[in-house]
């Protein structure tokens, strides 16, 4: 019997379902890779702010501004990205837990958590324990 109840399922997120184009998944551009999240030929950041785009930006060309807009756009598209991956290690973090606790474990496995705040810290540096627990803090569920 679960102390959590279901284990919820892995959410589909909609910059890796099927239904994405091939363009939108495979394209290093952040003005096609936006058009993909918003559904919209607009780039994010031509719909939003007032202003000319290099007072959006802080920037003092409007190249600048342009390159600053493109670059604001992938970093959307990437972070879409990691909470999608967040989500969907979540979830598989519950069926983990789900297995260990039924088979009367207990819920977290303090010498796992150890490992990933390790290999978080070689891949990233200090702030990467961070990271990781932040992860793993998402990852651990409800008691």
């Amino acid at each position: 019997m679960s102390l959590r109840g279901p284990a919820p399922q892995p959410q589909e997120h909609p910059m890796t379902s099927p239904t994405t184009t091939t363009t939108a998944r495979t394209t290093a551009t952040a003005r096609t890779t936006a058009t993909a999240r918003t559904g919209t030929n607009t780039p994010v950041t031509a719909r939003t702010g007032t202003g000319t785009a290099a007072e959006r930006t802080g920037a003092r060309t409007e190249e600048a501004a342009a390159l600053i807009a493109d670059a604001r756009d992938r970093i959307d598209a990437l972070d879409d990205r990691i909470i999608g991956l967040v989500q969907e290690r979540m979830a598989v973090s519950a069926v983990i837990q789900e297995a260990r606790i039924s088979s009367g474990g207990r819920r977290v496995n303090l010498a796992r958590e150890m490992e990933v705040l390790e290999h978080f810290r070689d891949a990233l540096g200090r702030p990467g324990t961070a990271l990781a627990m932040t992860v793993l803090e998402l990852c651990r569920g409800r008691v």
